[in-house]
């Protein structure tokens, strides 16, 4: 997982409430075992809808989404975050998440941003026009026209996003502790070691 600390450029201002995981990738784009090319699927029905921004030109690329209320609800898809990532998403910005999403978001090195329905729609008005700041290591969304919006982030979350740490870098980080208690559980429990070879 990359490393998280700024998040900067257009924002598509999508801003729908109750965008459940079926909207952002539908059911039939789950067959593939490989997360690249989901980015074309991504809000499959919502692009079929006139004049949607995810089909307008200005926000092709754009790093970052701003949703409406509940975003990410229904059921457990984390190819959602694999379609958001492979679309070049790697921030949304909504009033609330569904909590499945949220952590299958964060899993995926995606920084959910958590803001009130009134900085929420005074970010749609500016994405519109121009581009939105994020800073993860303050904690500020900002305009360039000095909008400063503060959000909060557990702090296992905010590091973990910060070092690019998902559950195999946390695992791998702690490879020095691992070692030593396998080295001394040979010492202290012998019994296990030749339970174990004699299984093998």
């Amino acid at each position: 997982m990359e490393p998280l600390r700024h998040v900067s450029g257009r924002a598509i201002p999508f801003g729908r409430k109750n965008v459940d995981t079926d909207v952002v990738i539908p059911a039939h784009w789950l067959k593939t075992i490989s997360r690249d090319g989901l980015g074309k699927g991504a809000f499959e029905a919502v692009r079929k809808e006139p004049g949607n921004v995810f089909e307008d030109p200005e926000y092709q690329g754009a790093p970052i989404l701003i949703a409406g209320d509940n975003f990410g609800c229904g059921s457990s898809r984390e190819h959602a975050a694999w379609a958001l990532l492979d679309m070049g998403v790697t921030c949304v910005i909504a009033p609330s998440f569904s909590d499945i999403f949220s952590s299958n978001a964060f899993k995926n090195g995606i920084l959910g941003v958590v803001l009130p329905q009134e900085a929420v729609d005074r970010l749609m008005e500016v994405a519109r026009t121009d581009p939105i700041d994020i800073d993860l290591e303050s904690q500020i969304v900002t305009t360039p026209f000095q909008d400063r919006f503060s959000f909060e982030i557990d702090p296992f979350r905010k590091n973990c996003l910060l070092n690019g740490l998902d559950e195999v870098g946390l695992t791998l980080a702690q490879d020095g502790e691992i070692s030593a208690h396998e080295k001394q559980a040979q010492i202290d429990l012998p019994f296990l070691s030749s339970a174990m070879r004699d299984a093998a």
